[in-house]
């Protein structure tokens, strides 16, 4: 699998991350992709430090990671923030994703 498009986060992904202050913390976005869930691989964001080696995107003084295991997967996605009445949570669109659960933290490629 090769990366040909970077990932984007949008602004109001940023915005949110500014809201919550993770950058003053020393903190950013990791969006990690592993292998489990009910279609095959699955989503895992959390707050994290930067390390070596990860993508570091960057907007409004915040940061997004990924780590490079997980960057093929995510080649071309947005990262966005979305309020709804079931709750507020950052997802992604990825466009290699050929199928999602119901959850949208599960995909299959």
């Amino acid at each position: 699998m090769d990366i040909t498009l970077p990932p984007k986060v949008t602004e109001r992904a940023f915005a949110r991350l500014a809201e919550i202050g993770a950058g003053a913390e020393g903190k950013a976005l990791r969006i990690a992709v592993e292998g489990g869930g009910c279609s095959g691989f699955q989503y895992d964001i959390s707050l994290d430090a930067p390390a070596e080696g990860d993508l570091v995107l960057e907007g409004s003084g915040e940061k997004v990671v990924i780590d490079e295991v997980s960057l093929p997967f995510l080649s071309g996605a947005v990262i966005d923030f979305t309020e709804e009445l079931i709750g507020a949570r950052f997802v992604i669109e990825n466009p290699n994703a050929t199928s999602a659960c119901g959850c949208g933290i599960s995909f299959s490629l």
